[in-house]
């Protein structure tokens, strides 16, 4: 009977194109197999065929992928997405599940990985044909297909035996594995490449098992990490040459894939201190109190599978209909963060795969509560044991889901623990809506045994300023009813601190509360600084509920509202009116105060789902900003002409990004005059542009006469200045706007604009206690904030004798580095008396 041919699904919307367009040598010189690959229009990546699991990659971005008939696929989702360490990457299978074609593999973050990934386009390799060969009709390039279309076709062809085993001698080699990622698809694929290269069989072998270099997935499935012993055995009259280059691939540091950021490891504690992971820093003193809500009672076995099912699709509607309320509720009071998480809540909840599971165990005579809470026990086992930590996280999100539909089935309704006023909390974990109701007690503080840094939690505890460690591990069950000090800035639990440390602790809270209020009184009022000099200080914000947050901080305008806010996480680009009236509520908000809108700031590292720009080799250098007026002009003529017709344009400030000179800016003067001539407009919003790029600050007296007023932009311009990527987190400690020679830059704008046009500082520095005194002794005429620390930002430059700090600025500009720089203001802080950081950290010091 003939062999039947092998069909491959499209594993998510995309467009197609042939692995010869791949940008990266091992997939478009075949060296893993041949294949095709997709450019991703969706957030999920589905199996193309029936199958198991034979091996998926540690950090989620490759799976793999073996039939009945021994065919192995490798989908792999990105490129060099290794580096991301599985962060915005969510898997939802392992190795051993058995999968049917258009089941769900991974959930992934478009937008991050876009921004952090080399590329998003996704190879489907058939890393071992087993007898097959690809339909060379079915590579039809360019062509945009949908999840579940046919792709590819495998076509049997006449078996032949063959041997993996070469004749000649054998030779082994014992070394230690320095890939930083591991041994992943890439390497595993070149140790394949140099076993046919040099006619040898070859074999790796590990304290975890034994592979032959013609499977990928046996040698990705070692697990072997860096450090990881290996011997290698070769076979044929090539050995010792093969064994040669499989040894520099493995053991050169400059062939691995960069090392992902460690997270940053608990605190040392001393005897009788707990460590955990900062998610929310703050200082706490309270009894310490265990939460540990039970499930809601359901009945184990139900009255049919038709009634059950009825029950649990209300269920679902319920809960549903109550996460949109709490979305709704969160972005009306400008909760944006939380509003997200109902959202995302909102998603799985609709989740195909869950309502599948429970369905089965609806079969199985279980009731409908009984049936979610056994379909959602299985699936936050499969993310606890995923070794994935933003997989762990989102548990307390699963468990959240589980309780709240089964109370809508329960028999009775579930205690909610007591929780004291003022206590810190010990929990093994916590659900979002949990943290939302225990905020309502008004706790001190949070310890969880598990959780994560990133989990919506820590998000929330964050939001609202509650002090929350994780990940501090079971012993936290032995400490119920202590008095403790949760210090969530050193990341410490300290259970029965004595009277002297009490004492202590209390009086920085007592500080730091009254100066706090102080500040928010003093907020509205205009800052000038002991030596006489008038500084404002405006807010960052990303919409018109935003301006309102900011309005009351007491913010004296907005620097900086950032209108790609509006463009992102739709399906289509917002429409003038919509734009103009997201402009005007934010203008209103301000009352008069000044309001300064960037154009859209969009590139190919920051990508619109509907305006999918060519990759670039290096997005950050690309195509952004005011240099999308040559291919997209409709994009922004459209946020132009929304701008234009917003009322009382003497307060809107237009102000565009990517400058790089004079000639850039004049060309968007002229096209505002134009289009609002074609609008019978006659009063025009002032024109700005944001000082990014070197060359912007180095022709800034030229730039300076054609602008009216000028925005520095410390995040682009400390990256560009230092060649240090801005998103590569082993890189943040040392791309510091403090480093001499981004701050050479800052003083060139300002004396470049001096009597020409305002300067203002719009980035993250502006909010940088040592950094914002610094900025306003070099002259700088306003700086822009995020809302929250309006009031802060405001206290400090009050406290600041700007002239005093401006004699020392040829000796920190002659400093060798940012950290030096640091150093010697915080001494002159200190010595000026000024105050610029909490008692609690000069307590703690």
């Amino acid at each position: 009977m003939p062999i039947p041919s092998l069909t491959l699904q499209a594993p998510c919307d995309g467009v197609l194109l042939p692995l010869d367009a791949v940008p990266d040598p091992v997939f478009a010189g075949r060296a893993l197999g041949e294949g095709v690959a997709l450019d991703p229009l969706g957030d999920t990546l589905h199996a193309p065929c029936d199958g198991e699991v034979v091996q998926c990659a540690r950090t989620g971005h490759a799976v793999t992928l073996r039939t009945v008939e021994g065919v192995e696929l490798l989908l792999h989702l990105g490129l060099d997405t290794v580096e991301l360490d599985g962060e915005g990457i969510e898997l939802v299978v392992a190795p051993g599940d058995r999968v049917v074609a258009g089941q769900p593999l991974c959930r992934f973050a478009p937008d991050l990985l876009a921004r952090r990934a080399k590329a998003l386009i996704t190879p489907l390799v058939v890393t071992e044909p087993a007898g097959f060969r690809l339909d060379p009709v079915a590579l039809a390039a360019g062509h945009r297909v949908a999840k579940g279309e046919s792709l590819l076709t495998l076509i049997p062809m006449q078996r032949q035996a063959t041997s993996s085993e070469a004749d000649g001698p054998a030779h082994t080699r014992d070394f230690v594995l320095a890939l930083a990622a591991g041994l992943h698809a890439r390497p595993a694929a070149r140790l394949r490449g140099i076993a046919r290269d040099h006619t040898v069989s070859l074999r790796v072998a590990s304290a975890d098992g034994e592979a032959s270099a013609d499977s990928l997935s046996a040698l990705m499935n070692l697990g072997a990490v860096e450090g990881t012993s290996l011997m290698l055995t070769a076979r044929g009259e090539r050995a010792e040459a093969a064994l040669d280059a499989a040894q520099r691939l493995l053991t050169t540091p400059e062939a691995a894939e960069p090392a992902p950021a460690p997270q940053a490891p608990p605190a040392e504690a001393a005897d009788g201190q707990y460590p955990g992971l900062v998610a929310s820093a703050g200082l706490a003193i309270g009894p310490l109190v265990a939460y540990t809500p039970a499930l809601p009672r359901v009945p184990r076995d139900g009255e049919g599978r038709e009634v059950e099912a009825a029950r649990l699709a209300r269920a679902l509607e319920d809960v549903s209909e109550a996460l949109d309320a709490e979305y709704r509720r969160a972005g009306s009071a400008g909760q944006a963060a939380e509003a997200e998480i109902f959202a995302a809540h909102q998603a799985w909840l609709a989740d195909p795969d869950l309502r599948r599971a429970a369905e089965a165990h609806l079969a199985a005579g279980r009731s409908a509560g009984q049936a979610w809470r056994e379909a959602l026990d299985g699936e936050a086992e499969c993310l606890a044991a995923s070794g994935n930590p933003l997989l762990a996280g989102r548990v307390a999100d699963l468990r959240d889901l589980q309780r709240r539909v089964m109370a809508e089935l329960a028999e009775a309704e579930a205690a909610a623990p007591e929780v004291p006023a003022g206590a810190i909390v010990l929990a093994d974990d916590l659900t979002p809506s949990e943290l939302v109701a225990l905020a309502e007690a008004r706790p001190a503080g949070l310890c969880l045994a598990a959780g994560g840094t990133t989990s919506h939690v820590a998000i929330l505890a964050r939001a609202r300023g509650i002090p929350c460690l994780v990940a501090m591990g079971q012993a936290l069950g032995e400490l119920v009813g202590e008095r403790a000090v949760l210090d969530a800035g050193a990341g410490l639990l300290e259970p029965s601190p004595d009277a002297a440390r009490l004492a202590e602790v209390e009086a920085a809270i007592a500080e730091r509360t009254e100066r706090a209020a102080r500040e928010r009184a003093a907020a509205r009022e205009p800052v000038v600084t002991r030596d006489g000099r008038a500084v404002e200080v405006g807010a960052n914000i990303g919409s018109a509920e935003e301006a309102r947050l900011a309005a009351e901080a007491g913010a004296d305008g907005v620097g900086l509202m950032r209108s790609e806010f509006l463009f992102l996480e739709r399906p289509a680009a917002p429409s003038e009116d919509d734009q103009r009236r997201e402009y005007q509520a934010a203008v209103d908000a301000l009352g008069g105060k000044p309001v300064i809108i960037r154009t859209l700031d969009i590139g190919a590292d920051k990508q619109l789902r509907y305006l999918r720009l060519p990759e670039a080799p290096n997005p950050a250098l690309g195509l952004r900003g005011s240099r999308l007026w040559e291919s997209h002009p409709e994009l922004l003529d459209t946020q132009l002409r929304a701008l234009l017709g917003v009322s009382a344009p003497e307060r809107l400030r237009i102000m565009v990004p990517m400058i790089a000179d004079a000639g850039e800016l004049a060309r968007v003067r002229e096209r505002l005059a134009c289009l609002a001539a074609s609008m019978n407009v006659t009063r025009l919003p002032a024109l700005g542009a944001m000082i990014e790029v070197p060359s912007a600050a180095l022709g800034t007296r030229r730039l300076a006469a054609e602008a009216d007023f000028l925005s520095i932009g410390t995040n682009d311009l400390t990256q560009y200045t230092l060649a240090m990527d801005r998103e590569d987190p082993r890189l943040a400690g040392r791309a510091d706007v403090l480093h001499p020679a981004v701050l050479t830059l800052i003083r060139t704008t300002v004396e470049g604009a001096a009597g020409r046009c305002p300067v203002g500082v719009c980035g993250a520095a502006a909010g940088d206690d040592l950094a914002a005194p610094l900025l306003a002794a070099l002259g700088v005429d306003e700086l822009s904030v995020e809302p929250a620390r309006v009031p802060a930002i405001k206290a400090v430059l009050r406290r600041l004798d700007a002239a005093a700090l401006a004699e020392t600025l040829p000796e920190l500009l002659a400093l060798d580095d940012a950290a030096a720089v640091r150093e010697r203001l915080s001494a002159w802080f200190a010595s000026e008396l000024l105050d610029t950081t909490t008692n609690h950290e000069r307590i703690l010091s």
